[in-house]
């Protein structure tokens, strides 16, 4: 089951982050093996698997949650650059961050404000939309 779990994971990290997966996989390796293996296989392999939602609906309420947690610009930044991946618009992802300022703050609003221009900025260098 284990292995399934992180074959499904793995699948779908693919879809979600292209080329930069194995990069991230192994930063995350480099911090501790357990970690990587809980990632895949419970969050990507358990959870994001779960059919309901589609990938493009669960990377906004990703970036949602990030945003209004205020404390996790690392992880908001990956997630906004997937959720482009995987069809979100630019306006999409400045609208939810917006959302987010009604419930947790403009201080947490803000920040996932300036992650959204770096992520943007770095896609426009690389030519991406």
């Amino acid at each position: 089951m284990t292995d399934e779990r992180y074959a499904c994971g793995k699948a779908q990290l693919e879809k979600m982050g292209g080329g930069s997966v194995e990069e991230m996989l192994d930063n995350l390796k480099g911090l501790s093996p357990d970690i990587e293996r809980m990632a895949v296989e419970f969050v990507f392999g358990e959870v994001v698997c779960r059919p309901g939602l589609d990938l493009r609906t669960r990377e906004i309420a990703t970036v949602a949650a990030l945003t209004a947690l205020g404390t996790a610009q690392v992880q908001l930044r990956a997630h906004i650059d997937t959720a482009l991946n995987v069809g979100c618009t630019r306006d999409e992802i400045r609208e939810v961050i917006l959302q987010m300022m009604v419930y947790a703050g403009f201080p947490a609003a803000l920040n996932g404000m300036a992650v959204a221009k770096e992520v943007f900025g770095m896609r426009d260098a690389k030519g991406q939309s």
